[in-house]
């Protein structure tokens, strides 16, 4: 499978649409003007492979907004569990599309890395069982 073949950047987006950001600082903060960046998933072609795939949620800051000032090192665990994120539904997605079953596949989300000041970005690595076919 080439991961860039299936995973383009309109797929990318359907995965995750741009529109989730609002409704995900809408939820956070009541007015999703508040948010201070957007969200974007990204793939990693160059780590992913027939047994992994590398994954990343991007966050990239808005005009007059502090990306370093909002506290994104707490935000995998908080992506893990929101319900607008929906990460078990997003792996699932990702999974179904890289003809993986789900049963079979491990994955994590690491910790926030820090790009620049108006970047950062949050790993998620899906890890297909070796027995898998």
């Amino acid at each position: 499978m080439a991961v860039c073949d299936v995973f383009t950047p309109e797929c990318l987006n359907d995965l995750f649409p741009p529109q989730r950001t609002d409704d995900f600082f809408d939820a956070l903060f009541g007015d999703a003007e508040e948010g201070a960046y957007d969200i974007r998933l990204a793939v990693d072609p160059e780590e992913s492979d027939d047994g992994e795939l590398h994954f990343y949620f991007e966050l990239h800051q808005r005009a007059g907004r502090c990306l370093v000032c909002s506290l994104t090192y707490g935000l995998p665990q908080v992506f893990e569990r929101h319900p607008i994120i929906n990460l078990k539904g997003l792996v699932g997605e990702i999974a179904k599309l890289a003809d993986w079953e789900l049963d079979d596949v491990w994955w994590r989300i690491g910790t926030t890395e820090s790009i620049s000041s108006a970047f950062h970005r949050i790993p998620i690595v899906l890890i297909r069982n070796k027995g898998s076919k």
